[in-house]
């Protein structure tokens, strides 16, 4: 149960809607240009809501047998991918829900999904293979065994996937099918994040500590003193800060200057519980986290990492997922309750937004 008594939103957090899946929402993410929510749950079922309302346009019931795992929504939001522990990647219309291909890639769970920039290519990670599909689910390319299970990827171009497992992170060129890269470090890494421009690689360990390599040197380094794993990582859009979870705090290092070595992060001390989602907004500098203690906080930060609240509200439960609508005027979050709340994100032209804490 949550630490902390409900409260209403607050600050930049106005009152929007709120609905209800089945079971445990796990995923989510806006589609149709943020006029579609699409949210998953832990038994499989997917559910579109109108963005501005909240109404349910459509249901699937069980979209994968012995329950969903990740969703992918396509950059033009008409399509969207998602994969369970039945072994099965679903491509899917985003108007009606309605499945245009089933991908059978055989027994085993399919844990990660992730379109390309661009959208050209859908990645599959299933075991200790990676598997790249076109948008119409047939398969583009194909990677060899690697050491262990793929434990996250990411695409750091419209061409250039990375792949991450234990003791290194692979970089592959999927239009000419070769190897661009292989960053190596004797350690299980369980999280992976990109800067914007594809240069610096972020990964939480399992050791309880965050190691990163700048690409375009060959230098990395090691954050290390957090509490758990740092399983949550977020870049702002300029790639100048790095978000990471561990803790009940955010942790926030900034690549500003000859950053983050020899500096001190900056630390949001909002939540009572473990962050358990952590996203920053499009564009700009505004962090959301999620907790377990059922609050959802968003904060403005300064370039060196440290920063303030400037809205929060209460998510009811243990938050599995937080995400900003395109246009960062509204952010929603789904919880371990499957309850689906959106709230509009705006400046109060009243004074009782002054002195928000």
């Amino acid at each position: 149960m949550p630490d902390i008594e409900p409260f209403s939103p607050r600050g930049m957090f106005h009152e929007g809607w709120s609905a209800e899946v089945d079971d445990y929402a796990i995923v989510c993410g806006w589609a149709l240009k943020g006029k579609l929510f699409i949210v998953g749950d832990v038994v499989g079922g997917l559910y579109g809501f109108e963005g501005d309302t909240g109404k349910l346009i459509w249901k699937k019931d069980e979209a994968h047998s012995g329950g969903l795992l990740a969703m992918s929504i396509h950059p033009n939001g008409e399509i969207f991918a998602t994969s369970g522990q039945d072994g099965i990647v679903r491509i899917l219309n985003c108007n009606n829900g309605e499945e245009i291909k089933a991908i059978k890639l055989g027994k085993g769970w399919v844990e990660h999904l992730s379109w390309s920039n661009g959208g050209l290519y859908l990645a599959v990670a299933f075991s200790k293979k990676v598997y790249v599909f076109n948008q119409d689910g047939n398969e583009q390319w194909g990677s060899e065994e690697h050491p262990s299970t793929v434990s996250a990827i990411s695409w750091s171009n419209k061409n250039e996937l990375a792949t991450a497992c234990y003791g290194r992170v692979t970089f592959f060129d999927i239009a000419n099918k070769k190897t661009n890269q292989k960053l190596e470090w004797q350690g299980s890494l369980v999280s992976m994040q990109l800067s914007p421009d594809g240069d610096i690689v972020a990964c939480g360990s399992q050791d309880n500590s965050v190691h990163f390599w700048r690409r375009s040197t060959g230098l990395d380094a090691e954050m290390t003193g957090y509490p758990g794993k740092p399983s949550h990582l977020s870049f702002d859009d300029s790639g100048m800060l790095l978000a990471t979870s561990g803790s009940e705090r955010i942790t926030v290092w900034s690549f500003s200057g000859n950053g983050p070595e020899g500096t001190m992060p900056g630390e949001l001390c909002h939540h009572t519980e473990p962050i358990s989602s952590l996203a920053f907004s499009n564009k700009g500098l505004l962090v959301a986290s999620g907790s377990r203690d059922g609050s959802v906080v968003a904060s403005f930060l300064k370039n060196d990492g440290n920063g303030d609240p400037v809205g929060a509200a209460f998510a009811g439960d243990l938050v599995g997922d937080i995400a900003w609508r395109p246009d960062d005027c509204a952010i929603a979050a789904i919880n371990a309750k499957g309850v689906v709340t959106v709230w509009n994100f705006k400046v109060r032209t009243s004074s009782s937004s002054k002195g928000f804490k």
